[in-house]
């Protein structure tokens, strides 16, 4: 079994680069499944199934989607290898640009739009720069030089992961992806994440309403930077 996690900004264009991806694997005679991570609420299982692809769909609700993805990897790992699929694909929704729902022993996919800016590649966080792949989407929509320039941005926060430039309505750069997907690692037996989950749990994540800050414990970081633990 393969496992490939899809993370990306929101509106990114995960879904559509990962359909395209996942037609140039059937082509290939191989058996991909999906597993769709959203918030609250999705349809994009519909728009696979139409691809006779096996689709599952998981909620995080008022859970972060990296931390219930990576909660739930063995589980959806189960579930594919019921459905006798070769490749497990998790398309995760990916917040807060401080989680990687990377783990070692998989091909990591982020997703990023060349129209957020040429400075978005410095502000995404673990989920580029723990990345293998960077998939850059809507380079039609700017000019030659904005896509060279996010191009750079994208290697001076991750020197080491392949760029793919992509277009999810045309499917350009899809064949790209399913080859790198094709020669992906195998699952481990015990896989780790490759970048520490935030610091702590803070007593907003907890249901905490008030705004003071001395209703507040655990790691607080202040607006000058200072940071301290409050609490027993």
């Amino acid at each position: 079994m393969k496992l490939v996690v899809i993370a990306g900004t929101p509106g990114s264009g995960k879904t559509s680069v990962l359909m395209h991806a996942a037609k140039s694997l059937q082509r290939e005679g191989l058996r991909p499944a999906v597993v769709k991570i959203d918030c609250l609420w999705t349809e994009d299982d519909q728009r696979f199934q139409r691809l006779n692809v096996p689709v599952a769909v998981g909620l995080a609700k008022d859970m972060c989607p990296d931390h219930y993805s990576i909660y739930n990897v063995d589980e959806m790992l189960e579930w594919a290898r019921k459905e006798e699929a070769e490749i497990l694909l998790n398309e995760t929704a990916g917040l807060c640009l401080r989680c990687a729902p990377y783990p070692d022993s998989c091909l990591a996919v982020c997703v990023i739009d060349v129209t957020t800016g040429p400075n978005a590649p410095l502000k995404v966080g673990p989920l580029l720069t723990t990345a293998d792949v960077a998939v850059v989407t809507k380079g039609d929509m700017v000019s030659q030089a904005e896509r060279e320039v996010f191009r750079e941005r994208i290697l001076e926060a991750n020197p080491n992961c392949r760029i793919v430039e992509a277009n999810g309505l045309s499917g350009k750069g899809a064949a790209e992806l399913a080859e790198l997907i094709r020669n992906g690692p195998e699952v481990g037996d015990e896989m780790l994440l490759r970048h520490n989950p935030p610091l702590a749990i803070c007593t907003l994540c907890t249901g905490e309403l008030r705004v003071s800050k001395e209703h507040h414990r655990g790691v607080l970081r202040h607006l000058d930077g200072f940071m301290e633990y409050s609490g027993e």
